[in-house]
């Protein structure tokens, strides 16, 4: 059981290095989770706004979590922002200006 977990485990690390490393990778996941905090908005706002809103912890914990969630999705774009710059700084050579 533990060298299926370990397995698992391993393959996870090597995709998010991937994806992590590869600016076309990093960028198609993005707009696909830019995806998830919008429909979990619409979903919150439309769908189950009424049963929401009965009970104040569910409120609380519902737009909660699509805090974190469009946190988490704000973080990996500032990530991405700032591996591009230094991609794009690492390919100037030592004769072009740096600014």
């Amino acid at each position: 059981m533990s060298v299926k977990k370990s397995n698992t485990w391993n393959t996870s690390i090597v995709l998010a290095r991937a994806i992590l490393y590869d600016r076309a990778a990093r960028r198609r996941v993005l707009g696909r989770i830019v995806l998830v905090p919008l429909v979990i908005l619409g979903i919150g706002v439309w769908v189950l706004h009424d049963w929401i809103w009965q009970s104040p912890w569910r409120a609380l914990l519902w737009w909660g979590g699509c805090t974190l969630i469009t946190l988490i999705v704000i973080l990996f774009a500032i990530y991405d922002a700032l591996a591009t710059l230094r991609e794009v700084r690492g390919n100037v050579g030592p004769n072009e200006d740096q600014t």
